[in-house]
């Protein structure tokens, strides 16, 4: 059964001493270790929450945590002996992480062993030569055995069978290992027995003990009276284990008293150790040790050899050689990732964990400490969790729209000379959010549209930018709804939802509606949508679809009569025609021009001002009627017109006026149907205008008594003239607000001597 110790002290939330099990090797899948959770003191349903889980130290998950109990349980069968050799004690480390808030313990599964391995003889065969000439109590080293176990379950002692001759000793080398030496009892004898064979049994200390065996054959030499002997018993000598094969490590040398070929020796390596002859050589004449191939200190650390000189007689002896192997810093330190967030969102807040991993250096010493960092300037840092455990976590805000994505480099670098450092890249992908507003490129933007400009014609585009990604830069456009009350301005344009595009709903007149403004909107697609909102200006631009209207004379009369005196000299003014255009600028621009005249010297028109003026002297020759058309043209393209139709009659006195539009007794004629009829409408007229004014007369004194009653106590009797002399303009009605008409003009009221029955009226204006 498991037994657990954990002691947790958490320094910022990430350390925690280490937590301690054992767990015999070869145990089934499921076996239970411990329970994490009571170690921990937290609940299944914390663990849960928390989402705790194993982080192994190597590549293979060896243990598995359940979340819903707590309980540590073997997921893999384990060999003690496959995992860890010799190597004592035999741990399997991992680290338990906790989140919300981030927490990670350090724990470790001992291995114990069990006894499930035998002793193994390298040779089946072990063939000793002992000379005759053995004295009792003389000891001979034999071959070891091997048992891949540990502690008690490894090999104890030996023992041999039954015989007259031998009995085993079993001795301990300094690493542990056990060994067997051969015993002589009692003195050979060649000629009697030349051979004595017998078993040896290595045996371990395991419950039940294993054991194994092998022959043991003795040859009985001739007499050779002298030994080899070494110089030293024990060498002892350290390489670098960076040595390259061949290197040379060791003399052993050994001498012989014998002469002849009992004194010739002969070294080799005794095969106590399978290991041993894979990695060195011995040149057998010299004695000389050598690597068969480089060392690695952390694979071992110490090589015990044993070396065998023997003589041409068959004598030989035995001295150790210890060579211990130091470390260089031949192994740059390794980056384990445990854990990789590799899309983290934009949004993500400092101290977000994205990485875990832990560093590791074989070598020992400075060459195995290490240091860990992060190159170049990245918003992330490192922080330690434990010993060669670390986080990688953010160490500020991110913004996708400025890095996309980071290439993180983790260097890890150790302290040995010189130094060795090993590099991880992450790859971090930022995740968009929508923290971003759609920007217009202008804040106002101006179009025109022509004035009957039929509807469904594109006006311009709106443009919008949103730095985000994916659907939070997917822009869509719309008019802002105006506020209630408001004249619909929305109902003239408007604009695509996905392309921008302004586009016209109805055809527009410029004299209504000169320009109007909406406000658009562009939002994203995020969630929430983020908007920005900017102003459409839309002019309308004039179209010249107004001709020229007349005010005077009326466009309804056939034609305006005028007097003009015999005695008229150049330039006398004889009416003024009045137009106004409803269009604007240069469509709206009016030129007047004399289109045709009964004689065209006669008169003109001032070009802007419309005067038709005498242009030179009356004479009697000139005809007493004249007729002139006057042509009123815009400056628009194509440019229109209308046209005013004056009659001018030429009299020596205005009492002739009546004659020349027809009541001259000297002709002898009745005037003509037409000229009875404008006769007839410029009555009807001027009765209409008088009856107006007096009207209006009376209203304006009727106010005007009742507001200014304090002023005047009662009005002056009325004059028995029509005008009197002073400034006309101040009683006369101004027509300045035409904007096309001059100056009033001053006119006297006469009869003629046939009024009574005509009722015309002639006017004669009072010249300076």
């Amino acid at each position: 059964r498991a037994v657990a110790l954990i002691l947790i002290l958490c320094v910022s939330g990430m350390r925690a001493e280490t937590a301690r099990y054992s767990v015999p090797e070869e145990v089934e899948r499921g076996f239970f270790v411990a329970n994490i959770a009571k170690d921990l003191g937290l609940t299944g349903e914390e663990l849960l929450a928390r989402q705790a889980r194993l982080i192994p130290e190597g590549e293979k998950q060896y243990l598995e945590l359940n979340q819903r109990t707590g309980d540590l349980v073997v997921r893999e069968q384990m060999d003690r002996e496959e995992l860890c050799g010799q190597s004592e004690p035999c741990l399997v480390r991992f680290e338990v992480l906790l989140e919300s808030p981030l927490q990670s313990f350090r724990a470790e599964v001992r291995l114990t062993d069990i006894n499930d391995n035998s002793p193994v003889f390298l040779n089946k065969e072990i063939v000793l030569k002992i000379p005759e000439s053995a004295m009792p109590g003389n000891r001979f080293l034999l071959e070891s055995a091997h048992d891949p176990d540990v502690g008690n379950n490894s090999l104890q002692h030996y023992s041999i069978s039954s015989n007259e001759y031998f009995h085993a000793y079993t001795q301990q080398r300094n690493d542990g290992g056990r060994y067997a030496e051969l015993v002589l009892d009692r003195a050979l004898d060649r000629e009697q027995q030349a051979e004595v064979a017998f078993s040896i049994m290595a045996v371990d200390g395991g419950t039940p003990p294993r054991s194994g065996t092998a022959l043991i054959r003795v040859v009985v030499l001739d007499i050779n009276d002298n030994i080899p002997v070494f110089t030293q018993t024990l060498y002892k000598v350290s390489v670098m284990e960076n040595s390259s094969q061949d290197t040379l490590v060791v003399i052993a040398s050994a001498s012989d008293l014998d002469a002849g070929t009992n004194g010739e020796i002969a070294y080799s390596i005794f095969q106590n150790s399978e290991e041993n002859l894979q990695t060195f050589k011995i040149n057998p004449e010299t004695g000389q040790i050598r690597l068969k191939k480089p060392l690695d200190y952390e694979e071992k650390k110490i090589y015990e050899i044993d070396v065998q000189a023997t003589d041409g007689g068959g004598l030989s002896t035995h001295c150790k050689v210890e060579v211990q192997v130091k470390d260089v810093n031949d192994n740059a330190p390794e980056v384990i990732i445990t854990s990789l967030t590799s899309t983290l969102s934009e949004a993500a807040p400092p101290h977000t964990v994205v990485a875990l991993f832990n560093v590791r250096d074989r070598d020992s010493g400075d060459n195995g400490r290490t240091t860990c960092e992060l190159t170049g300037e990245q918003p992330f840092r490192i922080t330690l969790l434990a010993a060669d455990a670390y986080a990688l976590v953010t160490s500020e805000t991110l913004d996708r729209e400025q890095v996309e994505e980071y290439n993180v480099t983790v260097r890890a670098r150790d302290e040995g000379s010189p130094a060795l450092s090993a590099w991880k890249t992450l790859l971090v992908q930022l995740l968009d959010v929508n923290d971003n507003a759609p920007t217009f490129t202008q804040a106002i933007y101006t179009m025109v549209m022509s004035e009957n400009e039929p509807a469904g014609r594109s006006l311009g585009r709106l443009s919008a930018t949103d730095p985000d990604a994916g659907e939070n830069a997917h822009v869509r456009y719309a008019l802002v709804p105006p506020p209630t009350g408001s004249l619909a301005m929305a109902s003239f344009v408007s604009v695509d939802a996905e392309s921008g595009t302004v586009r016209s709903l109805r055809p527009l007149d410029y004299e209504k509606v000169r320009a109007f403004e909406v406000t658009v909107r562009a939002a994203d697609s995020g969630s929430p949508p983020l908007s920005a909102q900017a102003v459409l200006h839309v002019v309308v631009r004039d179209e010249n679809d107004n001709a020229p209207v007349l005010l005077h004379p009326p466009p309804d009369s056939s034609a305006a009569g005028e007097l003009v005196p015999r005695w008229a000299p150049s330039g006398y003014l004889v009416a003024k025609v009045v137009a106004v255009d409803a269009d604007a600028g240069q469509n709206a621009w009016l030129s007047y021009e004399l289109a045709k005249a009964t004689e065209p010297g006669l008169f003109r028109v001032g070009l802007h001002s419309g005067e038709v003026r005498t242009a030179r002297a009356v004479t009697e020759r000139d005809a007493a009627r004249q007729r002139l058309i006057v042509l009123v043209r815009d400056r628009g393209q194509p440019s229109r017109s209308a046209t005013a139709t004056l009659a001018v009659a030429l009299v020596d006195d205005f009492s002739d006026a009546f004659h020349q539009f027809g009541h001259d007794p000297a002709r002898g004629q009745q005037p003509q149907a037409a000229e009875k009829e404008l006769l007839t409408t410029y009555l009807i007229a001027s009765l209409c205008c008088v009856s107006s004014l007096f009207l209006l007369s009376i209203l304006v004194l009727t106010a005007s008594k009742h507001c200014k009653a304090r002023i005047r106590a009662e009005l002056p009797p009325p004059s028995s003239s029509c005008y009197v002399d002073g400034d006309f303009t101040s009683d006369g009605v101004g027509v300045d607000s035409t904007g096309t008409l001059s100056p009033a003009y001053r006119y006297e009221m006469y009869l003629t001597s046939g009024s009574g029955r005509s009722e015309f009226q002639f006017l004669r204006p009072i010249l300076p």
